[in-house]
């Protein structure tokens, strides 16, 4: 696991001078061949895609090395098994989980199956690659602008739902501003619009909040109430290129999902390491605690270099900053990969949480780079 942020911090002068490792000796057929085949490139601190680069776990990891011999079968049981165990842990039976590749696969089965009796409700700015998918095939999705505050406008959705709908989709913690709904507001509005139309609630963020349990919307659906939960292993588990993820929902409304889904019984190595850390509880705090040291140290840098963030409550930061393109070219004339503007909002800059030494970068880049680009 990472060393201490004290260390780290201790030669970010230097490593915050660094762009990529030194590959100008190389031809460039040379230098590309060098690169790995999954993973950031040699030398790049890669802050733009919410990875968790601390799993996965060494319990997973030594799943899929003993299972990697059996990758020729099919993986009912194990399919199965990780079923029962994710239907133990939050008291439903296992016929309300669904597992996918990734819970991406589960989103989209949903923006299928709902997109055929309605049109999907969504907030303006989320994750809605699943939607995207969805309009792709014809369904229709309507969007709600954000509050004034960057936050989903549960007032404005609640008013939107009517006959059209027959699905509300919302991510808590949304993506990409990491802003948490808090759940007494979250929870009164699902008890409002459940009745109507179905809830989707993507909580791919949720272990990462300040209380998981809490914050969860699965005690509606052991209450009965028409709502979907979708977690993935992607996230504190860091295996988002394992794909698997989960809904956990009503009986009838999984098996909706499961007859919209692409794959069958899930890729082996992802099951063997899903099964192996489900209940890994020492590395899941060490997790944990990595992610939300590299959060402290982004915010930290935000306020050094007199910029500011939306409070986030996930392994990402979404900061305010004059032109979020230009930060993202020149993060990445140091080797450090962002994400720059989402859409027309050029005023937000999305940095993840990454290893600890190239978070450490990325604060001593900030500044510097605030200053030379704004001053």
């Amino acid at each position: 696991m990472p060393t201490t942020r004290r260390s780290f911090l201790a030669g970010a002068g230097v490593a915050g001078g660094l762009s990529a490792l030194p590959l100008s000796g190389l031809s460039a057929a040379t230098a590309a061949a060098a690169e790995p085949d999954f993973g950031p490139k040699i030398g790049q601190a890669l802050l733009s895609r919410n990875e968790n680069p601390y799993g996965p776990a060494p319990s997973a990891l030594r799943a899929i090395s003993e299972t990697a011999k059996m990758g020729c079968y099919y993986n009912d049981r194990g399919h199965a098994k990780l079923t029962a165990m994710i239907a133990e842990r939050f008291g439903v039976s296992a016929t309300q989980v669904v597992i996918g590749e990734g819970s991406t696969e589960v989103l989209c089965a949903a923006a299928l199956a709902w997109g055929r009796k309605g049109a999907i409700l969504c907030p303006d700015l989320f994750w809605d690659t699943t939607v995207l998918y969805g309009e792709r095939q014809g369904v229709k999705a309507i969007r709600v602008p954000m509050s004034a505050d960057m936050g989903v406008d549960l007032t404005a959705m609640a008013a939107a739902v009517d006959d059209r709908i027959a699905m509300v989709q919302i991510c808590n913690p949304n993506n990409p501003t990491g802003i948490l709904i808090p759940p007494s507001d979250l929870k009164a509005f699902v008890t409002k619009t459940a009745p109507k139309a179905t809830v989707l609630v993507d909580e791919a963020y949720n272990e990462l909040t300040d209380r998981p349990e809490d914050n969860s919307m699965i005690d509606l659906v052991r209450a009965g109430a028409d709502v979907i939960v979708c977690r993935t292993f992607s996230k504190i588990y860091g295996m988002a290129g394992l794909r698997v993820g989960y809904a956990i929902t009503s009986e009838k409304n999984a098996a909706l999902i499961r007859s919209h889904q692409m794959s069958f019984g899930g890729n082996l190595g992802g099951l063997a390491a899903a099964i192996a850390s489900f209940n890994d509880t020492p590395f899941l705090e060490q997790s944990r605690a990595a992610v939300l040291e590299g959060r402290q140290m982004i915010v930290d840098a935000v306020s050094k270099a007199g910029l500011k963030a939306l409070p986030s409550q996930t392994n990402f930061v979404f900061v305010m900053v004059p032109d979020a393109n230009a930060l993202r070219d020149a993060m990445a004339a140091r080797g450090i990969a962002i994400r720059g503007a989402y859409g027309s909002l050029n005023g937000y800059s999305r940095v993840s949480t990454g290893k600890l030494e190239d978070v450490a970068r990325y604060a001593a880049a900030l500044p510097e780079l605030s200053a030379k680009l704004w001053a």
